[in-house]
């Protein structure tokens, strides 16, 4: 992955969207037959499409959602909030079957647990269209499990001279069980996975052989390691960077903000150390508020 000329500079972020339903300043986390209290709820869009998108937007980055959005009342709900976020919506499908697509979000000390659920397929009738456009240079996709439903995307991207990047997204099904991923994977030039993830992909537990492992599959690795930071590998160079110190209310979404922060510093320079220092200070800032898109965004 090398620098992108100007006029080809829009990154293309291929995933679901959900609508994110955040309970924060839980004292106990709900068991079953049992009902608790939070202190606060956020509703916002979400899906690590959408996150990294948005964010990418408030960096002056041209950014366009590839994604499916129900015509349910909750997914159009959401319609305010996509409009405001400064993302290119002309390549979003709306189809009945593609919602609602809920995400509840249960918060307890900075950590979360979450249920989703999944409606309809993953890709959009718009992805031929949208990785042709003219100025699209990159497509980012956010969770593996779309590109399991539809694994000809890297191909067809890399017909139209894009680079591609990945956020495996944790799947418990797909991460811990799924024999093919890294056969799937084949022709991605970035990989952008939580410590977890890397965990469940090489079977290692210390970041620098989890980082290493991947090496050989990607030629590009920023492994996100969250209170410990984040460390990256290209070619001969590896780099780390420490976690900010900030006030953690929400780490949902952190690390779709870190993708942004990252792929937006890399793409424009091909500097390791300033794209993880970018990936950083954008996660840094994203779990200091509910939700995870910006919060200039209504």
């Amino acid at each position: 992955m090398t620098g992108t000329p100007t006029k080809r500079s829009k990154i293309l972020c291929l995933g679901r969207t959900y609508c994110d339903i955040i309970f924060t300043g839980l004292q106990e986390m709900p068991t079953l037959g049992h009902e608790r209290f939070a202190d606060n709820v956020t509703i916002t869009a979400g899906g690590g499409a959408y996150i990294t998108a948005a964010h990418l937007a408030t960096f002056g980055r041209p950014a366009a959602l590839l994604t499916r959005l129900g015509t349910d009342a909750l997914s159009q709900s959401l319609n305010p909030e996509l409009e405001a976020s400064g993302i290119d919506l002309s390549f979003v499908e709306r189809s009945p079957d593609a919602g609602p697509q809920p995400t509840v979000a249960l918060v307890r000390n900075g950590e979360r647990a979450f249920v989703s659920r999944r409606a309809g397929i993953s890709c959009p009738a718009t992805l031929e269209q949208a990785l042709s456009a003219h100025d699209v240079a990159h497509l980012h996709i956010a969770e593996f499990a779309t590109l399991k439903d539809a694994p000809q995307v890297i191909a067809l991207a890399r017909s139209f001279g894009l680079t591609i990047s990945l956020d495996p997204s944790w799947d418990d099904e797909l991460i811990r069980r799924d024999s093919d991923f890294f056969e799937i994977c084949a022709g991605i030039d970035l990989l952008l996975p939580n410590v977890e993830e890397g965990k469940a992909l090489t079977g290692e537990s210390a970041d620098e052989a989890i980082l290493q492992n991947l090496r050989k599959r990607f030629p590009l690795v920023a492994l996100k390691c969250g209170e410990r930071g984040a460390v990256a590998s290209c070619g001969s160079t590896w780099v780390s960077a420490e976690a900010l110190p900030v006030n953690v209310v929400d780490t949902t979404g952190a690390g779709d903000a870190f993708n942004a922060g990252f792929l937006h510093t890399w793409l424009g320079t091909s500097d390791l150390e300033r794209s993880l220092a970018a990936g950083i200070e954008a996660g840094g800032l994203s779990v200091q508020s509910a939700g995870g898109a910006p919060s200039r965004i209504p």
